[in-house]
């Protein structure tokens, strides 16, 4: 028997296997065998992106959550033993008006650049670790190439502020959020972001990060000291103008995308940014859906905050019902304590008080939102899913598990801070001191800063091209007007019944 050379490596897009030591071969064995070449499969692609995506999803809520209490907790701590010490060691560039070296300097003993670096040292301290371990499934996320792009990022939120902080900037009602997008979304919509800088370009993680630490902000003293007038102008109106602008958008206007509607209506209903954000993950809305939601918030927010004030002070609005009114309808918590202490002091304090109680709506809105995106968009069309199926291509998962995935996890990172902070504020003068110094001083700031920061990184990520198709027609910019004005329609008569004839005597006596 002779034996011939073995067949070297395969090219073809089949494989031959024949047969040389029998010659012929036996009745009905065929003499060569003709399969078709198939892949061996990677290892890297067995896992499904929409699987993947997922898991950074629950990773960064998770991390959020974490980092927030840490902080949180931190500057508990810190307030108890350090007390009123603590007070300027935080904080961010304030405000100029003929040099931006002004703005280093402050009116503290503390010069705001110090505070400033001293915040910014915190925050890579705890999170560029967290920045690099939420994402194994990306080289990015290698440690040392995290370290120089949240440089990169804090410096761009550094000019932000500054920016931001400018009088006549300040007093036009542009904040440094505005100032952050725009910084990022000329780097991204010009000469690109630069690959180095994307390891810290992680927008998500910043604002969930930042809403946990807002959870702190939010008490739940201040819903029972303003009460029932409170709760009927944020609680009755808020949910009414929700439910009627997606309604509008989706059948009215039908704009295709249901995500890109809900974003915008949360947006503009409850809180603004932190309502979009939360709603967004809840919906699993695109990030330019997003980007247009809160750019459009930001605008309305800069001319609302402006001109609500001017409108009732040359109609002679009561400045108690145009501080509910204002606190119900300005999207930013910062625009809407401008504008009410543009009205008075009282205004200011009736419009932030009914702008927080709104705030805690931010949980439920996202957890009901997450219920009817389960039920009534089972599959993730755009994602790719099928009927049945998840939009990572595997079978659907039961009802709750489905609301749960898709429930944003930081919202409970946001309701343990508010329990906290409420909880030591009721327990007695000494708790309330060590919860309101440790917002004022440390948590406020360091939320500011993260805001920021996450707002370069949303216009860093964003196309402005990748926008057009949403803005086409204009119809995004029409749901945005239609709902606003349904929403200021109905607070300015609910603040009319409520704060102006049914509670007037009453919230008379709670005020100073």
């Amino acid at each position: 028997m002779s034996s011939g050379p073995l067949p070297g490596p395969v090219e073809t897009d089949r494989l031959e296997l024949t047969c040389w030591d029998v010659s012929p071969p036996p009745t009905g064995f065929p003499s060569r065998f003709v399969l078709p070449a198939r892949p061996i499969p990677s290892v890297m692609n067995t896992v499904p992106s929409g699987s993947a995506e997922k898991r950074v999803g629950m990773k960064e809520d998770l991390w959020a959550v974490l980092l927030g209490m840490t902080l949180f907790v931190g500057a508990l701590i810190a307030m108890a033993v350090a007390g009123d010490s603590l007070q300027g060691h935080f904080g961010q560039p304030g405000g100029w008006s003929d040099s931006p070296w002004q703005s280093l300097v402050g009116k503290g003993s503390v010069p705001a650049w110090q505070a400033s670096l001293t915040s910014l040292a915190l925050l890579a301290l705890v999170g560029i670790p967290a920045i690099a371990a939420s994402r194994p499934l990306d080289k990015s996320g290698a440690l040392f190439r995290v370290v120089p792009a949240f440089l990169a990022t804090s410096a761009l939120a550094f000019a932000a502020f500054v920016m931001a902080g400018q009088s006549v900037v300040k007093e036009y009602g542009f904040e440094y959020v505005f100032w952050a997008l725009l910084l990022g979304l000329a780097i991204s919509n010009t000469g690109g972001t630069p690959t180095w800088l994307r390891p810290a370009v992680r927008g998500e993680l910043f604002i969930k990060w930042g809403l946990v630490l807002l959870g702190a902000e939010v008490l739940l003293g201040k819903l029972v000291a303003l009460g029932l007038p409170g709760i009927l102008v944020s609680w009755v109106v808020t949910p009414i103008v929700l439910v009627s602008t997606f309604l509008f958008g989706c059948h009215v206007l039908k704009i295709r995308s249901p995500s890109l509607v809900m974003v915008i209506a949360a947006d503009m209903s409850v809180c603004g940014v932190s309502a979009a954000i939360a709603t967004a993950a809840a919906c699993r809305a695109k990030r330019e859906e997003l980007s247009l939601a809160i750019g459009l918030s930001l605008s309305f927010t800069a001319v609302m905050m402006v001109v609500m004030p001017l409108a009732f002070r040359y109609a002679g609005v009561d400045d108690i019902v145009g501080g509910a009114w204002i606190g119900g309808t300005i999207d930013s918590t910062g625009a809407v304590a401008a504008a009410g202490a543009a009205l008075g002091d009282r205004a200011m304090k009736i419009a932030t008080t009914v702008k927080m109680i709104q705030n805690v709506l931010i949980g439920v809105i996202a957890f009901a939102v997450s219920v009817y995106w389960a039920a009534r968009y089972p599959t993730d069309e755009e994602g790719g899913g099928e009927s049945g199926q998840a939009a990572d291509g595997r079978p659907r998962a039961g009802f709750l598990s489905e609301v749960w995935q898709r429930f944003p996890k930081f919202v409970l990172g946001f309701l343990a801070a508010s329990l906290i902070a409420s909880s030591l504020a009721w327990s007695g003068s000494v708790g309330e001191s060590i919860a309101d110094g440790a917002v004022a001083n440390v948590t406020k700031h360091l939320r500011n800063w993260l805001f920021c920061l996450a707002f370069v990184s949303i216009g860093l990520e964003t196309n402005v091209r990748a926008l057009l198709p949403a803005l086409s027609g204009g119809r995004s910019l029409v749901l945005y007007v239609v709902g606003q004005s349904l929403n200021l329609t109905l607070t300015g008569l609910m603040a009319y019944l409520v704060f102006g004839w049914l509670f007037h005597d009453a919230i008379q006596e709670w005020l100073p």
